[in-house]
């Protein structure tokens, strides 16, 4: 078994979950990591980790001299691992993503993308087995809605910041962002923490009491 110093993203996706990683963010003294904005799980259920690659966008309402330009620079930009990342406020204008995205995307290694805001082509994504996590769907195409406008820099979703190469962890429960300078001993007290989860639900289900096994493990 690797210890906590060697861990890929592969062992991280293995065994991780989005709760277990905020809870030890919680106990490194960083309590705001999660958006608490409704990012779900639109395609594929599981576990998405990876590495942050962002982009900003933003509403338009007139004609786009140079459409989609930053961000097919961004999906082909992507490097495995990536997570991408679409900051758009929230934003409801348009599907900001789609089916032929994920396909390029995916085709350069990344593991899946988190969009604050619509996604569309939901069905055809689902078939691929491509991790979409989104507010919801939109039918509206993106041109001369909504355009990238800067990526590779630091991003705001819902007040939490996510920075290019910091690790993102995704599941049903939510999104949650961990710091470069936090990962090492986030990641550690995560893979810490599962292993005593695993003690103490054995022991629950032995018939400790749930008072009984918090006293003796302190872990809840």
């Amino acid at each position: 078994m690797p210890t906590p110093t060697d861990l890929t993203l592969a062992d991280l996706r293995s065994c991780l979950t989005a709760a277990v990683v905020c809870d030890a963010l919680d106990a490194e003294g960083y309590p705001n990591q999660s958006p608490r904005a409704a990012l779900a799980p639109l395609t594929v259920p599981g576990v998405l980790v990876g590495r942050c690659r962002t982009t900003l966008w933003a509403d338009m309402a007139h004609p786009d001299p140079r459409p989609y330009e930053l961000e097919l620079r961004a999906v082909d930009g992507c490097r495995p691992d990536d997570v991408l990342v679409c900051a758009a406020g929230g934003s409801f204008r348009s599907g900001i993503w789609g089916e032929l995205l994920s396909t390029a995307a995916r085709n350069r290694g990344c593991a899946g993308v988190v969009v604050d805001g619509a996604v569309r082509d939901v069905v055809r994504m689902r078939g691929m087995g491509f991790p979409v996590f989104a507010r919801g769907t939109a039918v509206y195409d993106s041109k001369d809605r909504q355009r990238v406008i800067d990526l590779d820099v630091p991003v705001l979703i819902d007040g939490v910041r996510f920075c290019p190469g910091d690790l993102v962890v995704a599941d049903e429960d939510g999104v949650v962002v961990v710091p470069r300078a936090a990962e090492a001993a986030v990641v550690r007290r995560a893979w810490e923490k599962v292993h005593a989860e695993n003690e103490v639900r054995d022991a629950i289900a032995a018939g400790m009491s749930a008072a009984e096994a918090f006293a003796k493990y302190g872990v809840l």
